[in-house]
């Protein structure tokens, strides 16, 4: 076994509000060993760690912003997100459920906690990542992809199960499509369940402890809210759940290409950074109501 070793376990940071309806922990990008380049295509990562929001009559969330030139995927681990964009793109996913939007060539879009949570209020927990799309695509139209739990084929593991997302697990091939190679899984385990892992050793590869404690290649505990990142060496990991757990796993073959980011804008030149701001405010990313 060519065992992938471990670069560093990062704790999470102070937490901020994005609008006001998510409270995150910002991992990616975030200083030396998690920048845009190291983990492309992951050039994104905010998790809403467990967190209660009260009741109330109006919805929390993000007003209406753009994105183009990659994808933003949101895990909802608990609680209830409703999306709409200026495609026409929009739904409401639950626990387990997971939104995949393809902001491409450019869309308008709003996150906001659905009425059935802000309603009642109740903890909330969410992972938003933002795919990098390769250069090709990145004006491609805008899609968006609704994944059910039910619809996300699962594997059995050793006292667990592998939910696969994205990707490929054990020859099982995940509910949504990318433009790159993406895999991007849940690790469901009971205490003492193991499951292992294979990604090749040029993939940009991270997993993230949404719930438990974790031991990892069975040296390295990696607690609650803890992120770990894989060096670049090696192709094969092992996790073992020392309390029931819940893990999620990335990994994905850096795309290789310049990075030119501002704001909600991710392409590859800033002349093309500032094509998008133009295109912006002459309203080519069609429009959406607050």
């Amino acid at each position: 076994m060519n065992t992938k070793k471990i670069e560093i376990v990062v704790a999470p940071r102070e937490p901020h509000f994005v609008g006001d309806g998510f409270r995150v922990h910002n991992f990616i990008p975030n200083g030396y060993h998690l920048g845009m380049k190291r983990m492309d295509p992951f050039i994104m990562l905010d998790y809403n760690s467990k967190f209660h929001f009260p009741a109330t009559d109006i919805p929390k969330g993000v007003g209406v912003h753009p994105h183009r030139g990659f994808e933003t995927v949101t895990i909802a681990y608990e609680g209830s997100v409703s999306h709409h964009d200026s495609a026409g793109g929009g739904g409401t996913i639950h626990q387990g459920d997971v939104q995949w939007m393809t902001a491409a060539s450019g869309v308008l879009h709003k996150e906001y906690h659905a009425e059935e949570f802000y309603k009642k209020g109740g903890i909330f927990q969410m992972v938003q990542l933002w795919v990098n799309l390769p250069a090709k695509d990145k004006m491609s139209a805008p899609k968006y992809q609704a994944i059910d739990h039910k619809n996300i084929p699962t594997v059995d593991v050793e006292n667990g199960i592998i939910e696969v997302i994205a990707g490929n697990y054990n020859q099982t091939k995940g509910a949504a499509s990318t433009f790159s190679p993406v895999n991007m899984l849940n690790a469901k385990l009971n205490e003492g369940g193991k499951a292992n892992f294979n990604f090749p050793a040029n993939y940009n590869t991270v997993l993230l402890v949404i719930e438990g404690e974790v031991k990892v290649n069975n040296e390295e505990i990696v607690p609650t809210d803890h992120l770990l990142l894989f060096t670049n060496e090696g192709e094969d990991f092992e996790i073992e759940a020392k309390e029931n757990s819940v893990v999620l796993i990335l990994s994905g073959e850096p795309l290789n290409e310049p990075i030119a980011s501002y704001g909600p804008f991710v392409m590859n030149t800033q002349d093309e950074i500032r094509e998008a701001f133009d295109d912006y405010n002459n309203g080519k990313f069609g429009t959406l109501e607050n």
